[in-house]
């Protein structure tokens, strides 16, 4: 499982400590304890749940004390039960409490997303199906949630605009056909590039693939379209089951025989996971 790389991770987390410390510092922690104070604390859930993001949560207290030590920690991917100590950590005490909120914040947030990935995952087990996620993700967040929902067992659709080709009901709209959409596409990208485009309907469907696709996006389709759709397809390209998938009705989704089923509440909407820090006596 690829992790962020730390050139990518360490910018967010130094931009959050920045918004929690502000002008002054941490003004509550430096009056009541003299720098060069060690303490030791353990990040502990308070619920069950899938780990993400253990490493760059942990940056909060490196930035702070370049001399913090990491007695154990689990790996992202790891289920844990409630009570469970995800890490052991002893760094200078303004370090520990300054960064507590932000590495709680980080680690909340992205064992949210897994833990609700693997939900989704556990859902479709049996099915040839693969859960992804999408472009609905917290703005600068993308590169940290996307890895959590691969540590939830999930798999990433495309990053950003120009890893590959999604032609939407809008483009389609302006150019005034799917086939132009997709001829100017082929005109003006690579050959490494695949191109994916949405459809509403079964005539849509039809209709594109007359035309050089890799992949359909079947958008608010029931269950019963979808294996209609699936077998119009007949193989001939990726088919994606997308719009209002909850966890009630993915089975039923997956069953259809789609190979995808995209879920933008995996990073939309995850509840945070209830994590805290416990000071060592």
């Amino acid at each position: 499982m690829r992790k962020p790389h730390r050139l990518v991770t360490e910018p967010i987390v130094r931009g959050a400590l920045l918004e929690d410390l502000g002008r002054g510092g941490d003004l509550t922690t430096e009056s009541i304890f003299p720098p060069g104070r060690r303490a030791t604390g353990a990040i502990v859930a308070r619920k069950p749940g899938s780990l993400a993001g253990i490493e760059t949560a942990l940056l909060a207290f490196e930035l702070l004390d370049p001399n913090t030590e990491i007695r154990e920690a689990l790996e992202d991917g790891s289920a844990f039960a409630a009570g469970a100590t995800i890490a052991r950590i002893a760094c200078d005490t303004h370090a520990l409490l300054a960064g507590e909120r932000t590495a709680l914040n980080v680690l909340g947030h992205l064992c949210g997303v897994a833990t609700l990935t693997r939900s989704y995952v556990d859902a479709i087990a049996g099915t040839k199906a693969h859960i992804v996620c999408t472009r609905k993700t917290t703005p600068g967040l993308r590169v940290l949630e996307k890895y959590a929902v691969r540590c939830g067992g999930g798999e990433n659709h495309r990053f950003a605009l120009d890893d590959a080709v999604l032609i939407k009901d809008n483009h389609i709209a302006l150019a005034g056909s799917i086939h132009h959409a997709v001829a100017a596409v082929r005109a003006n990208i690579g050959h490494m590039v695949k191109v994916e485009i949405e459809v509403d309907t079964l005539d849509q469907l039809r209709a594109a693939l007359e035309e050089p696709i890799d992949a359909v996006l079947l958008d608010n389709m029931s269950p019963q379209i979808l294996r209609e759709a699936v077998g119009i397809v007949g193989g001939r390209c990726i088919t994606e089951a997308s719009g209002g998938v909850d966890l009630a009705h993915v089975a039923e989704i997956a069953r259809s025989g789609v190979d995808l089923i995209s879920v933008g509440r995996l990073t939309h909407s995850a509840p945070n996971l209830d994590i805290g820090l416990d000071i060592a006596p």
